[in-house]
């Protein structure tokens, strides 16, 4: 039986509990609570500057419905293929980054990030990431020796991560540039690499991020009204200050359903990169946590499924699993504590909860890969179990 036709049971052969269920369960109930969010937090917007509230809900809608697709796809694409196609992927990745650069491009907000298609605007970061992980997964694999044991090992890598890193920032995008590269050295260092190896890349990465930081007026704003917002609260403090204003309008159970006053032309990007905030306001500490809680089952079903796929002799589908967990859980905490004022504010969606198609669709072919590494996994314990039976009644036989 072939593994991207069937579900498995929820249990293994061993008695222990699967991640699988938990792993959609939570993904399908953060996409619910995503489709809600929206249609509540831009509602009053999309009806004063379109003419039709429904406009954003409508649009997701249709972002999950083709997120859903894609995920059934990515159930149904071998683990191999994605091993195989590793210098595709670093190609799509790379190009896609350069094409956002060129005349295609669009521009909002000052940063060059997407390009116009049929249906909606592809933020070329989200599949950049994917692509890059992907084939970084497959380097990893192939050049398991060399990278353990050999700078040179080490540093071809990080050679890749660092033309895409230079190619995001020039959008700019330093927000997918962080959980990028955060995710993609999170990956090799579970594949097993020392981490003293790691001391150079992190000193180096924070001298560029302060050169960054400080060279850039409108990031140096944001570091400075994140260590106190209210001092400026009318301008470079701003979102952070309308944020926490609907944290503390939630306290313990919110305002309920639709009653968030933030979303009022208040708080910018409600429906966006602050809707966590606004789902704070809505449905108070308790709904927040929640959240918090669904993203956590899902992050830890990630990292199990790619433990088990480890112990499996599963090296690129574990390897894979770790970057894409990684990326989603990521994404996912900076989006949080940006929210929360734990972090400077950055341009990063909450994932599958926020707004906009490819962050949505991205991370649902992320899912699809992880649940088709379960399941693959999950086949070869089943052939193991048959064989060993087969082995018991032959020798029965013959006895």
């Amino acid at each position: 039986m072939q593994a991207g036709m069937t579900i498995p049971q929820t249990r293994t052969w061993d008695g222990q509990l699967q991640p699988l269920p938990v792993l959609v369960v939570s993904a399908v109930a953060l996409l619910v609570v995503g489709v809600v969010m929206i249609s509540s937090a831009s509602m009053d917007m999309a009806e004063a500057t379109l003419g039709n509230g429904y406009h954003y809900v409508i649009r997701q809608l249709l972002y999950a419905a083709m997120g859903c697709v894609a995920a059934l796809i990515a159930v149904n694409v071998p683990v191999s293929w994605w091993e195989r196609s590793g210098w595709l992927m670093l190609g799509i990745g790379l190009a896609v980054l350069v094409l956002v650069l060129t005349p295609l491009g669009r521009t909002v907000n000052g940063s060059t990030r997407w390009i116009p298609m049929l249906v909606f605007n592809v933020q070329v970061s989200e599949v950049a990431k994917l692509c890059l992980i992907a084939y970084l997964a497959g380097y990893v694999v192939r050049r398991r020796e060399e990278l353990l044991n050999t700078w040179p090992g080490f540093l071809k890598p990080l050679v890749v991560l660092g033309v895409a890193s230079v190619l995001l920032v020039i959008q700019p995008d330093f927000g997918a540039t962080v959980v990028l590269v955060t995710a993609a050295a999170g990956m090799i260092f579970l594949s097993g690499v020392r981490l003293t190896r790691f001391a150079p890349l992190i000193a180096i990465l924070a001298v560029l991020g302060t050169i960054l930081v400080v060279t850039q007026p409108y990031r140096l704003k944001r570091v400075v009204s994140y260590l106190d917002p209210w001092k400026d609260q009318f301008d470079s403090g701003y979102q952070l200050t309308q944020s926490l204003i609907a944290f503390g309008r939630g306290e313990w159970f919110g305002v309920g359903l639709g009653n968030s006053v933030q979303k009022l032309f208040f708080l910018p990007e409600a429906h966006t990169d602050f809707i966590f905030s606004i789902i704070a306001e809505e449905f108070g500490l308790v709904g927040a946590l929640i959240v918090l809680g669904l993203f956590t089952a899902l992050v830890v079903s990630g990292f199990v499924i790619a433990r088990r796929a480890e112990k499996s002799g599963m090296p690129f589908g574990a390897c894979f699993s770790y970057g894409l967990t990684l990326l989603i859980g990521l994404q996912a905490g900076i989006n949080m504590a940006v929210a929360t004022g734990l972090l400077p504010t950055k341009g990063l969606t909450l994932p599958l909860v926020s707004y906009g198609g490819s962050s949505l669709m991205v991370t649902c072919v992320a899912i699809g890969v992880l649940v088709r590494v379960e399941m693959e996994r999950l086949d070869r314990v089943r052939m193991s179990e048959q064989e060993k039976k087969n082995k018991v009644r032959g020798g029965a036989v013959y006895d």
